[in-house]
């Protein structure tokens, strides 16, 4: 590009502060989406005996982010792309078409979804109702703040986008706190062994995911970035709210594929073997999941190796025809093989 296009003074501001955020957000978006490729196809892999309801679950899980994901990179394109040499018709696209005025509402539908998991999670966990209920009652006004913001964009009126876009991020933030916290302190309550001194690193990390703290990280962000310049210079909370569908969702992701490495500790625990990867673990739940707090019972099939007895006769004639000095004591010979061959009898 020629020094006479290249952009330049408050049009470069623009671009980086309006236009950049979608860049960097979509493209985080995509690597985010290979991860939770990985998982979603371990997942089908190795819970085939899951009840259907959740697979159906996480079959829409899926398809919800591959959508998100393309909507994302279209964003992008269209601006980069079509709008090539049209900064400012660019910049309004935040607010004269649908699919990008949308967004916000379709990042708060994908979040919402999995919130709802978690909240359920947590009533399996704690059967604390009350908790569950104020938790789910952040998350449920949350999602409303967002469809009134999304109103106001459609307006549009920048004041009213700019208090309900922070009623929106401020309840996200504070109901992932409240679940990230309470998760955790009944996950450390009910189970003594979750953050073993021997396994310590890994257990945080198992813990980090299954309390869904990434995306209680990202939230805060998002806040913090969003009334840096409310209404005003930029979006750069664009680029971390494009993040925060993939978070929430590998961390569910995470905590439901988490089942066989639990299931695999326990059974080492119990001194029984458990495969961790490749194929289907042989062993027998009896009823649930660990992580959701039911109870398992796990038996071991011990396989004895069989012997053929036609092996030790071969061994015995070989035996008689390289070694002269036993040719008469056949009778001998073949006694202790009718002896060793009832001991192997006995042994089947």
């Amino acid at each position: 590009m020629s020094s006479s296009t290249r952009l330049t003074g408050e049009d470069l501001r623009l671009c980086m502060a309006w236009l950049g955020p979608w860049l960097v957000g979509g493209c985080l978006d995509l690597f985010l989406q290979g991860i939770l490729a990985t998982q979603l196809v371990n997942y089908f892999t190795w819970y085939k005996d899951d009840k259907l309801s959740m697979r159906v679950i996480v079959a829409i899980l899926g398809v919800m982010n591959v959508l998100k994901t393309i909507h994302s990179f279209a964003i992008v394109w269209i601006q980069s792309i079509v709008y090539f040499g049209d900064l400012n018709g660019a910049i309004l696209l935040n607010y004269t078409t649908w699919w990008q005025s949308g967004n916000p509402l379709i990042v708060a539908i994908c979040g919402f979804y999995v919130q709802m998991y978690f909240c359920y999670r947590l009533w399996v966990i704690s059967k604390k109702w009350y908790i569950v209920a104020l938790v789910t009652t952040v998350f449920v006004f949350a999602f409303l703040s967002m469809v009134v913001a999304t109103y106001f964009i459609t307006v549009p009126n920048i004041p009213q986008i700019s208090n309900w876009f922070a009623a929106h991020l401020s309840s996200v933030f504070a109901g992932d706190i409240l679940m990230s916290s309470t998760t955790a302190y009944f996950l450390i309550k009910s189970k003594h062994d979750v953050l073993p001194p021997d396994r310590l690193i890994n257990s945080l990390v198992r813990l980090t995911f299954q309390t869904a703290a990434p995306a209680a990280i990202c939230a805060l962000f998002n806040l913090a970035f969003s009334q840096k310049n409310p209404g005003g210079s930029g979006i750069i909370s664009t680029a971390f709210n494009l993040m925060l569908p993939k978070l929430y969702a590998i961390s569910m992701m995470y905590t439901l594929n988490a089942r066989r490495t639990i299931r695999a500790t326990h059974s080492s625990h119990n001194g029984t073997s458990n495969e961790i990867s490749g194929g289907r673990s042989r062993v027998t739940r009896r009823q649930g999941d660990v992580e959701l707090g039911a109870i398992q019972v796990y038996t071991q099939t011990e396989t004895t190796q069989q012997i053929d007895v036609s092996i030790l006769f071969w061994l015995l004639a070989v035996r008689d025809m390289f070694d002269p000095t036993n040719k008469n004591k056949r009778g001998v010979e073949s006694k202790g093989a009718d002896d060793e061959s009832e001991q192997f009898s006995n042994s089947k």
